[in-house]
């Protein structure tokens, strides 16, 4: 299934949800907020949401400086 993740179409299995996703990108899910179809996605949904065909999903991860 295609969807747009960070400006990039990617090919996803059927079935996975905004969780799965993090988990395969490898990121760690307490430093990423998670923006799907304009809306940000609280974290508590994560796991219910399954991504559908044409999502777009930004990542956004949190930087330390100083």
């Amino acid at each position: 299934m295609r969807i747009r993740v960070n400006g990039k179409d990617s090919e996803v299995a059927d079935g996975l949800t905004v969780s799965g996703l993090i988990e395969s990108m490898e990121l760690n899910p307490c430093a990423v907020v998670v923006e799907l179809n304009l809306w940000i996605l609280p974290r508590e949904e994560w796991d219910r949401y399954v991504l559908k065909i044409d999502d777009i999903v930004e990542i956004i991860s949190f930087v330390g400086g100083g």
